[in-house]
């Protein structure tokens, strides 16, 4: 007997699908995909039909009866007339995971047909080569687990930075979250390259494995003037999950479930800015640099927030090893919120910014494009060049790379200009004179096909259609940052201060 080709054949079994008219909604469980209908939006309620997985069912929400998550149905004597009191919550194949959303059961196509979830394969014992080495000094043990926060609004957990390979950490599992490390892994043993991993990540998320995390635990948040709606899980207090809406104080970030506890704390709360050394001042914009040592509370609370709308990033344990760099705009009641970066004090890899994101209500105004370009001029600032940790969001991979290409044409356009077209330059003058690292720089060239093999070298050519669309880009009226305007010199650290209590 052929022990390995019968666990091929056992792990390639295709899932099971019921037909129309032989299963009802008593049937679904969590892992099926059904065929649903969803609203195209607009004014005229039309429908579309899209194939969907659902990922939990719970008690559909009474008025004014709080209501528990959950994964089974409710017991019955009715059969399918108890059903219509559950809600499914379904991720759309082929659609982004920020669109997810609970549904009735009205909008389950009972006349198409259902696939069962594939059974789990069986794990397969490591060989003693296959084994992980140990874990470095310095890093969190395999026994350290994102805590969670506490419920008036003072978060315990953690700065957003991406997990390390040569980690072995629980905490991941144990909180029902996932690194994009543990995605890569996985997608590794399912066979993909890693283009293909970076795009699963990219496209799925990196919490698609993990059942709770995959769940919005957020209905709404009033943030200011602004009322918005999370697109992925955050593990907020679960006395918070699902409440109507939850209430952000716009300038200490902290959080309440009552509309009367947050007013009352809105006339009490003295902060009109974030809490560090304001680096940059130019009309209305303003930046701030923020030690997340010095306020671990805020930098705590800011985390929880970003990952409201961050979903290939995961929450470490602690800020302290982190810089905050909020961007922020003034008016006569104070400074709001706009959008952040950080970036980790001491880095190996060079990366000049872990975590970057404009908050929604920002967001198509330019201002993530300005992060992007003051993160590059506090990396010429320090004399280095940097890039963004990867992997980048959907939406940071778009913004990157179009950046990217806008401040690379523009520079060797000036080359040309004062230089003429035979101009010698390359792509380390390039990236010494940008910021931007020697790879970014050559996916952006590859990207815009500049790169050309002419007598035995590469040289670089702009084409028409390149100089048009540049042309393009820089006639819009856009905020740029001024260097001048930087009051900022690069932070020096001790050993001490480095050791974040590790």
């Amino acid at each position: 007997m052929v022990h390995g080709a019968s666990q091929s054949n056992e792990d390639d079994t295709p899932a099971q699908i019921s037909m129309a008219g032989t299963w009802t909604l008593s049937d679904v469980v969590p892992g099926c995909k059904v065929w649903v209908h969803r609203p195209m939006g607009g004014k005229g309620g039309q429908m579309t039909t899209l194939h969907a997985e659902v990922i939990s069912i719970r008690d559909k929400p009474q008025p004014n009866v709080p209501h528990a998550h959950g994964t089974g149905l409710s017991l019955s004597t009715n059969g399918d007339e108890k059903v219509e009191e559950h809600e499914y919550y379904v991720h759309y194949d082929q659609w982004n995971k920020r669109l997810d959303e609970w549904i009735p059961t009205t909008r389950v196509l009972l006349d198409q047909e259902l696939t069962w979830p594939k059974p789990p394969k069986k794990e397969q014992p490591k060989r003693a080569a296959e084994k992980k080495l140990p874990k470095k000094a310095g890093r969190a043990s395999s026994s350290s687990q994102v805590q969670t926060p506490t419920g008036d609004g003072t978060a315990t957990p953690v700065g957003v930075k991406r997990k390390h390979e040569d980690e072995e950490d629980t905490s991941a599992e144990a909180s029902g979250m996932a690194t994009p490390t543990n995605e890569l892994e996985h997608s590794r043993n399912a066979g993909l390259s890693k283009a293909q991993e970076i795009e699963q990540l990219r496209t799925s998320g990196s919490m698609s494995h993990q059942h709770e995390a995959r769940v919005k635990n957020l209905v709404k948040i009033e943030i200011g003037r602004h009322i918005i709606e999370p697109w992925y899980f955050s593990p907020y207090p679960k006395e918070f999950s699902y409440t109507p809406v939850l209430y952000i104080c716009e300038f200490c970030l902290r959080y309440w479930a009552s509309e009367t506890q947050f007013r009352r704390h809105r006339t009490k709360c003295t902060l009109r800015h974030p809490p560090g050394n304001e680096i940059y001042r130019e009309k209305e914009i303003s930046f701030f640099e923020i030690d997340g040592r010095r306020q671990k509370q805020w930098c705590r609370n800011l985390c929880l927030l970003s990952k409201c709308f961050l979903d290939h990033k995961t929450l470490y344990f602690d800020v302290d090893p982190f810089l905050f760099y909020c961007m922020v705009k003034r008016d006569q009641y104070g400074c709001h919120l706009v959008g952040y970066f950080s970036k980790e004090k001491e880095c190996g890899e060079g990366y000049n910014v872990a975590c970057i994101l404009t908050l929604p209500q920002y967001q198509r105004h330019g201002y993530g494009r300005l992060l992007m370009e003051f993160s590059y001029e506090l990396t010429k600032r320090e004399n280095k060049v940097g890039s963004p940790e990867k992997p980048l969001s959907d939406l940071g991979l778009l913004g990157y790379k179009a950046y990217w290409k806008e401040i690379i044409v523009d520079f060797v356009l000036n080359i040309y200009r004062t230089g003429g077209k035979e101009a010698d330059i390359s792509v380390d003058e390039i990236s010494q004179k940008t910021g931007i690292l020697q790879t970014d720089v050559m996916t952006a060239l590859h990207e815009l096909q500049l790169l050309k093999w002419y007598k035995g070298q590469h040289v670089i050519v702009l084409g028409d259609e390149v100089l048009a669309r540049h042309e393009k880009t820089v006639a819009k009226q856009r905020r740029r940052i001024d260097p001048t305007r930087l009051q900022w010199k690069p932070p020096v650290f001790s050993r001490a201060q480095l050791s974040f209590g590790w």
